[in-house]
């Protein structure tokens, strides 16, 4: 049983964690963060630290008004990569380049929220967890490994922010077979501090997190506030039709 499969075995013992896949890393529950400001916080970090690599080809930059940002924010603030706000959110950098730093080329982050949504669950628990777990790993090409995708190829886009990490281990029973021990994941040693605290850096990621959930359905919000508006009617309009019927049939007899 390799390094990993010892983690997960006696991860998979610790109660109130949801688990990513089966044999995947805990997720944490990703904190709701709806309000305008965290998503335009969430904006702002996904420009300065996604967009330089990451595409987001269906999300329009003046699609960010209905975050209740002009154009001149748009402009002035957030438009890096293009010219005009009625422009595609794209990356400067060239798949062959990306394929030779990364050995792959980094995903489309459109729908990313949505496409990483699974039973065990959301996409925005998964973002959550996946976005805090990076550690300092020298033997890594970019010297970076992640807890949720072991071996990843993505740097720590966020690392000056979080500071450098290493997990910290112990030795435990393994809960498979009597008289042998495993790693267990209880923490993380913090290796240098970054530019924000623990907490600090968990809100921004929560925020980056609500940005990348309200990109992948920005109608979201119209689409609840009309579902509401259908379910108030149909309410309505199943009274009227209950009182009809009674009035309809009550000489009936």
């Amino acid at each position: 049983m390799n390094f990993t499969k010892k983690l997960i075995a006696v991860l998979a013992l610790v109660p109130g964690l949801v688990f990513a896949a089966e044999g995947g890393f805990p997720l944490d529950r990703a904190p709701e963060r709806s309000d305008m400001a965290s998503l335009q916080n969430g904006a702002k970090l996904f420009v300065n630290h996604c967009l330089n690599c990451h595409s987001a080809s269906a999300m329009r930059y003046n699609r960010l008004r209905d975050l209740d940002l002009s154009d001149d924010q748009i402009r002035n603030n957030l438009l890096f990569s293009a010219d005009k706000v009625g422009e595609m959110m794209t990356t400067a950098m060239r798949p062959a380049d990306a394929k030779a730093w990364f050995g792959a080329v980094p995903p489309d982050l459109s729908v990313i929220a949505r496409a990483k949504a699974s039973p065990a669950g959301s996409g925005a628990d998964y973002l959550y967890t996946y976005l805090r777990t990076f550690y300092k790993d020298d033997a890594r090409p970019t010297g970076w490994n992640n807890m949720v995708v072991p071996n990843v190829a993505m740097p720590h886009a966020m690392w000056q922010l979080q500071g450098i990490r290493t997990p910290k281990m112990e030795e435990a029973p393994d809960p498979h077979e009597a008289g042998k021990t495993v790693h267990r994941f209880v923490g993380w040693n913090q290796a240098a501090p970054g530019t924000m605290t623990a907490t600090e850096f968990d809100t921004a990621t929560a925020d980056l997190v609500a940005y990348l959930s309200w990109m992948a359905e920005p109608a979201q919000g119209t689409r609840k506030k009309l579902g509401v508006i259908v379910l108030i009617f149909l309410s309505i309009f199943a009274f009227l039709a209950w009182r009809l019927n009674e009035s309809y049939w009550k000489d009936v007899k």
